[in-house]
């Protein structure tokens, strides 16, 4: 990057014009910091970034598949891998520590962090306490490309040991389209009438794609 003019060299950039103004790129590159023998760290970063498909498949790498990546040593890694859970945490603090359905951004992006780059499809479900703050989020259920076969008796169990008041539904579309199924909307109203016996309510249903949430109550299906 010292080839750069000072203006466009990430860093700076950042510091004059805060990190808005930078390309998912030009952050990563921050990160990064170097970049290979004949491969500038800008390259390297948008090399990354299409390895997992861009921010988001990155935001849901682990280290195992952060190693796969030519150019990421350990110390690259370790970093990458920091800023992914402190994203992560961040966003589990602020949903424990006010009411979900008075963050509706904060659950989506929470739930895109989680989900969205999964390569099979995966049913979770967020526990919520009496006031609506997040208790635990539980991927509860592993599928293949198409469905994940989930079982209402094993929700409310769940929710009955974390002596949850209400839960938000969610799961992913590897497909990337987020549009619910008529599958989707039969389990939900299992879901909806086997939690409402042990007087847990249903909030939400949530259906991740690549760049796209669809909720059940906005789309009147609750």
């Amino acid at each position: 990057m010292k080839n750069l003019p000072p203006d466009a060299r990430p860093r700076e950039k950042l510091l004059a014009l805060g990190p808005a103004a930078l390309a998912d790129a030009e952050l990563v590159a921050l990160l990064l910091r170097t970049g290979l023998k004949g491969t500038p760290v800008l390259t390297l970063a948008q090399q990354v970034l299409d390895s997992f498909g861009g921010v988001a498949g990155l935001l849901h790498a682990d280290a195992a598949a952060l190693k796969r990546i030519k150019g990421l040593g350990p110390a690259k890694r370790a970093e990458l891998a920091a800023v992914i859970e402190l994203a992560r945490r961040a966003l589990h603090q602020r949903l424990a520590e006010r009411p979900a359905l008075d963050s509706p951004g904060a659950v989506r992006d929470y739930l895109q962090l989680q989900l969205a780059a999964q390569e099979r499809e995966v049913f979770a479900v967020l526990f919520l306490d009496a006031q609506h703050r997040l208790l635990q989020f539980d991927e509860m259920f592993r599928g293949t490309l198409a469905q994940a076969s989930v079982y209402p008796r094993e929700v409310v169990r769940r929710a009955l040991a974390l002596n949850a008041a209400a839960v938000i539904l969610a799961h992913n579309h590897p497909s990337g389209v987020a549009e619910p199924s008529r599958a989707d909307e039969f389990l939900t109203q299992s879901l909806k009438s086997a939690l409402a016996l042990v007087d847990v309510r249903v909030l939400d249903h949530f259906v991740i794609g690549r760049g796209q949430v669809v909720s059940f109550a906005e789309r009147g299906l609750l």
